[in-house]
């Protein structure tokens, strides 16, 4: 389990949100990714109310500081290594060197956001004292990618797709080139979600990230998080329904899982579940949500 949450540090300014991203292995990903973090894209919030906390988790070679270097606002580089192959405890090292009210995790940091995402997760966590704001997952492409790289979809289609909506100038035309995971999700119940922005005391009663959930990429360990989230007392879930976090391809055929076979990837789900089980002792399910 996490370390006690960092204490903010005595400034004019605090820091009022902080984001949590995650690296492993993204060198064409993250400075997209980190990009749309920056004050410079993002859109209604000052560089001096947030912060971006990038956890390299290993990766081989590491993420070049250099990435972080000429982006406006306030970024920060942390490595492990050697780090173990669940992200569960680089999260847990990012929520423990945050500072803001509000921290966010990206437990996949190869996603683009788009340019409100930081403002509206900030004023979606003002709603509720146990507000529990997300997004619903969005995929680079013509369809999800469970399906599209079977049928040719690469990384150098997704390049193509980006330089033609003449990305980062119009953050929100990723939604032109982009298909939502999980449509239902909008009315019915979301197993989980790339960025969770939550209270600090929540983060405090979560615990952050159960590390026993060791299985590489974490297995259900995010599914984990959002459901212990939702069913602490009093928790309102908030959906950003404008805003997303666009999922690039990433990685090679050995260790991207929707570039393998459909074996793999029933054995991939298989072994999640049976992880979640030793550890809760049930089978997961989705967690009632307290809607707004």
């Amino acid at each position: 389990m996490m370390a006690p949450l960092g204490v903010s540090r005595s400034r004019e300014h605090p820091i009022d949100v902080s984001v949590v991203v995650v690296a492993y292995n993204m060198a064409r990903e993250m400075p997209r990714t980190l990009l749309s973090l920056s004050a410079s894209y993002q859109r209604d919030i000052f560089a001096d109310d947030y912060e971006v906390i990038v956890v390299d988790n290993g990766s081989t070679p590491p993420l070049d500081p250099a990435v972080i270097g000429n982006l406006e606002g306030n970024f920060r580089l942390v490595r492990i290594d050697p780090a173990p192959p669940s992200p569960a405890h680089a999260i847990n090292r990012g929520l423990a060197a945050a500072r803001g009210k509000t921290i966010g995790v990206m437990i996949d940091g190869a996603r683009i956001v788009t340019p409100g995402l930081l403002h509206f997760a900030r004023q979606g966590a003002c709603l509720y004292p146990r507000a529990v704001v997300a997004t619903i997952p969005w995929h680079l492409g013509p369809d999800i990618q469970e399906r599209s790289v079977t049928k040719g979809y690469d990384k150098r289609r997704e390049d193509a797709l980006l330089q033609s909506i003449a990305w980062p100038s119009d953050g929100y035309r990723l939604f032109d080139v982009s298909t939502i995971r999980r449509p239902e999700a909008y009315f019915g119940p979301m197993a989980e979600t790339n960025t969770l922005f939550l209270h600090r005391d929540t983060w405090e009663c979560l615990g952050g990230y159960d590390e026993r959930f060791d299985e590489p990429a974490g297995g259900f360990v995010n599914m984990d998080t959002f459901r212990r989230a939702l069913e602490l007392p009093d928790a309102r879930l908030v959906i950003l329904l404008g805003e997303a976090a666009c999922h690039q391809l990433h990685g090679s055929a050995g260790t991207n899982p929707w570039n393998s076979q459909s074996v793999e990837l029933e054995k991939i789900h298989k072994r999640g579940s049976t992880q979640y089980k030793s550890i809760r002792g049930h089978p997961w399910s989705h967690a009632k949500e307290n809607r707004p």
